[in-house]
């Protein structure tokens, strides 16, 4: 585990891991990583349409001053 993500959590998995002892548990482990994955897809993706609207935004506000 050279390279860790900001938001990984790998202590609290771990310790869920540890405690996945049936298949409810392991399966509710699985739900809750596919779960945050896309929450941190999501994420990403909202802050990517915001960083394009912001540039659209500034590029409007260039071309109308050089008129």
């Amino acid at each position: 585990m050279a390279h860790q993500d900001a938001g990984f959590d790998y202590d609290r998995y771990r310790q869920l891991l540890v405690e996945a002892v049936d298949e409810r548990k392991r399966l509710a482990l699985i739900n809750l990583l596919i779960e945050e994955r896309a929450m941190e897809r999501l994420a990403d993706h909202i802050a990517s349409d915001r960083a394009a609207m912001t540039a659209a935004a500034v590029a409007n506000v260039v071309r109308a001053r050089r008129i």
